[in-house]
């Protein structure tokens, strides 16, 4: 009757955890749907709700003015329309509930742009998959002939700025540099000037924000009147109509000289009013907050005008002093207007730009080049599953659904936050595929190991995921501190990969220690009795640690080697995207496959070229774009004239662009994995001892300085997703030691009377099996994409094998010996309190 009882408590627990991931798996998929982006032209044929057959008249009346002066698309020719008609396009999209909004055109825009959303795919691709939309805006004639020389050659300032704007509106992984003396160039994916040519706009103005006082008696006739008062200038303030949706103009002489400016203003937010419209809330500084109480102090019961780059955004009436150092800029504002202008104002400029070039770039990835390097990622997970089904045979395919589960629910959540998938983005996700099976590797090895002690197959299973669940817990946890010290300290791509790190952290954790045994669970009452067959590895006996020695003469000569390869090769170690170079447009009669231009290149030694075909705005040529290192873009346009005669290549302009991957950048990607190692060393003696958290630090800082000198002496160059991979190898590395150092735990209380060289030495032999299969099962999804794929791919998986590698030696040969030198070789130094809490834990399980 007891047993009776057991089962069905247990059935309904596996039920209910089975349940719980089914329920995960179609949330998933539903945040993933739809896959690939649809034409907007095709889906809005279908999509309005009523009124269907006179919305298909207004689409054909749309589709016979495409092509004409500013109306390059369908998406612009409805709008137009809609204007001119005064047409209220809510009255097709019933189920769209914008009647608060009263403006008309403003609810149209509303409308396009939701509908215009609609047909993105949910998860946003990269440049190299889908292309953009590239902007080149330029400092003013009027600023260029007031500014100084220094002022103008350094757009550094401007470049940062534009980074945070971008940023805020939701774009991931755009590309923001110089580009000549006085210009830059922002490339952001996924985005159409031709259904929306306006989105220049939302980050290119300069935020200027002025508060001055309004003419206390005067008041213009109309908005024409050009006789304004001496110190005053005409501004009109144009607002909603509540009721009507009507735009009214109100026109005051505004005091040309302002009271404060927006320097004092510390944080801009959009807020909602009393009235359920946006406006924009203002935090001043304390210097700010003080200023502004003496104006309003000064002002009782007069307008104040707020100005925004000389535009008159409202002038509300002074009715006491304002200490608290708050203010808002209210107006017709949709929500999004508010978060655009409350973005600029957290980010302003010190001038507007000016746009000087508007481009459709197409993918930086030749077609041939995006499908080989698809295949070589399928092949990657293939590799992984293949091996992990012949090797643990169903057990291995538990443990492989539970991890392509993780890989979905990763990208699920990458796609509800917004996140842009590059391929880069693709490769380590397949590589995050060979990390990930290493719980379920840990807890099936030690799942053996209780089989061994003559266990049946439920209580083999219950030990195996009680012992594995700290060291898969310690090991989780310590990558994840690195992924929120990214987040936290790192800005772009640096930023991006800590969290989809940290998402990918607690995937793992549901998937092995829920999904993977709740499956398990059910074979096992379903009768299921050989999980885990026999390991064909044979129990080992080797003294690692009698090759310490000459562990560390390794070690030493291959620092030294990395080191001098780096100083030898300088500058030439990084690629456009952290050196810059030059720029050449070109007009061609027969287009070159990117591949093809890309091995030119290789062939003739220039390294690194970025290759983009691009259309202007309202064009319907396409140019070719090359960047190239410093002095070696007339080159390669050469070379390419003398290798494709038929292409009839012809120099459109020279230029020079600056790096892609800002100083910001790499300083805060170097800060953070400072702050990181050095919490690791914390976390790690907390949880374990200082002499764990000193061989932790020494062996990480090894496989980083000598993967990147490894990765140097094979002639490669450090591009943006290079920091990504070293950023995944720390990971691993930590990862690695951790199991390791888990098990010294372990031993040293099951085995009270061993040296502490025996207990390091019998605790790398325990996990020698689980180290090789890890490594392996990483490495073949690692090789895979070195084999089959090209450019960016093969490089991060070159430095991905060799990260395996120093990560594997180092955890065994640097991580031990330095926590067995720490203590002198004397297991008495060590604090065993957090052990023998652990050890009586396991005991009574």
């Amino acid at each position: 009757m007891f047993e009776r009882c057991y089962f069905i408590i247990m059935t309904r627990d596996i039920v209910s955890k089975l349940a719980l991931g089914v329920a995960v798996l179609i949330i998933s998929l539903l945040c993933l749907t739809p896959i690939n982006d649809r034409s907007f032209n095709d889906y809005i044929h279908d999509r309005a709700t009523s009124h269907k057959e006179e919305f298909a008249n207004l689409l054909i009346d749309a589709q016979k003015i495409i092509g004409q002066e500013h109306i390059p698309s369908l998406f612009v020719a409805i709008k137009e329309i809609a204007r001119e008609k005064h047409l209220d396009l809510s009255k097709y999209f019933s189920d769209l509930n914008i009647a608060d909004v009263k403006n008309l055109e403003k609810k149209n825009s509303i409308i396009l742009g939701a509908i215009l959303n609609e047909t993105h795919s949910k998860l946003r691709k990269g440049l190299d998959l889908q292309g953009g939309v590239s902007f080149i805006m330029e400092v003013s004639d009027e600023i260029k002939a007031n500014k100084s020389k220094d002022a103008l050659s350094n757009l550094d300032k401007v470049i940062q700025i534009m980074g945070k704007r971008i940023d805020a509106l939701g774009v991931s992984e755009p590309i923001i540099r110089s580009h000549g003396t006085n210009q830059v160039e922002i490339q952001l994916p996924g985005l159409s000037t031709q259904d929306n040519p306006e989105i220049v706009n939302a980050i290119k103005k300069p935020a200027k924000l002025e508060f001055r006082l309004v003419h206390p008696s005067l008041q213009p006739e109309s908005i024409t009147d050009s006789n304004a008062p001496p110190g005053y200038e005409l501004l009109i303030e144009e607002y909603e109509d509540k009721k009507t949706g009507e735009m009214i103009n109100l026109p005051m002489y505004v005091k040309r000289i302002p009271e404060m400016t927006g320097k004092f203003v510390k944080s801009a937010m959009p807020v909602i009013n009393q009235f359920g419209g946006y406006e924009i809330g203002i935090t001043m500084t304390d210097e700010g907050t003080k200023k502004f109480a003496a104006i309003t102090k000064a002002n009782i019961n007069k307008p104040l005008a707020i100005v925004l780059d000389g535009k008159l955004c409202s002038a509300p009436i002074i009715r006491s002093e304002i200490e608290e150092g708050r203010a808002s800029i209210s107006g017709s504002f949709s929500h999004r207007d508010a978060i655009e202008l409350a973005n600029v104002l957290n980010n302003p400029l010190e001038f507007e730009l000016k746009l000087a070039e508007m481009n459709e770039i197409g993918p930086s990835l030749a077609e041939d080049a995006r499908i080989s390097s698809i295949n070589a990622s399928v092949a990657g997970i293939a590799l992984v599953v293949l091996f992990m089904v012949i090797y643990y045979r169903i057990s291995g395919l538990v443990a492989v659904i539970a991890v392509l589960i993780n890989t979905l629910i990763t990208l699920a959540v990458m796609a509800m936050i917004k996140s842009t998938i590059t391929l880069p983005g693709i490769t380590a996700l397949v590589l995050n595929v060979g990390m990930s099976i290493d719980a379920n590797i840990l807890i099936l090895e030690r799942i053996r190991e209780e089989l061994k002690l003559g266990k049946s197959i439920k209580a083999a299973l219950a030990h195996g995921y009680n012992k594995a669940f700290s060291t898969i817990f310690d090991a989780n946890l310590t990558t994840l501190l690195v992924a929120l010290i990214l987040i936290w300290l790192g800005t772009g791509p640096v930023r991006g990969f800590g969290i989809i790190l940290s998402i990918g952290i607690f995937a793992t954790m549901f998937c092995a220690l829920v999904l993977s045994r709740a499956m398990t669970e059910t074979l096992i009452e379903l009768g299921w009795k050989k999980l885990v067959p026999k390991s064909l590895f044979r129990e080992t006996n080797i003294d690692f640690m009698k090759y310490r020695k000459w562990a560390t003469i390794l070690c030493g000569v291959t620092i030294v080697a990395c080191l001098i390869t780096t100083i030898y090769r300088g500058k030439n170690i990084y690629g456009i995207d952290f050196s810059g170079g030059d720029e050449i447009t070109t007009s061609f009669e027969e287009k070159i496959d990117i591949q093809d231009i890309e091995h030119r290149a290789k062939q003739i030694g220039i390294g690194e070229v970025g290759v983009l075909y691009q259309k202007s705005l309202g064009e319907n040529y396409e140019t070719l774009k090359l960047q190239t290192g410093e002095a070696k873009g007339e080159v390669l346009i050469t070379s390419l004239k003398a290798k494709y005669p038929e292409a009839n290549l012809s120099i459109i302009k020279k230029d020079t662009v600056g790096a892609s991957a800002s100083g910001e950048l790499r300083l805060n990607a170097i800060i953070s994995v400072i702050i990181a190692l050095l919490c690791i060393v914390l976390y790690i003696a907390f949880r374990f001892e200082i002499g764990f958290g000193i061989g932790a630090l020494v062996s990480t800082v090894y496989d980083i300085m000598s993967t990147i000198g490894i990765y140097i002496m094979f002639g490669k160059q450090f591009s943006v997703p290079m920091i990504a991979a070293i950023l995944m190898i720390i990971g691993y590395s930590i990862n690695d030691t951790i199991v390791i150092f888990d098990r010294i735990r372990e031993e040293l209380i099951l085995n009270p009377s061993l040296s502490l060289i025996n207990v390091i030495n019998l605790s790398i032999n325990k996990t020698l099996s689980r180290t090789i299969l890890t490594s392996l099962t990483t490495f073949l999804s690692a090789f895979a994409l070195f084999y089959f794929g090209v450019g960016v791919v093969q490089n991060i998986a070159l430095m991905f094998m060799i990260g395996i590698v120093t990560g594997t030696f180092s955890s065994i040969f640097v991580a031990s010996p330095v926590l067995f030198l720490w203590h002198k070789g004397s297991r008495e130094n060590i604090d065993t309190e957090s052990q023998t809490a652990k050890g009586t834990m396991q005991q009574k399980l």
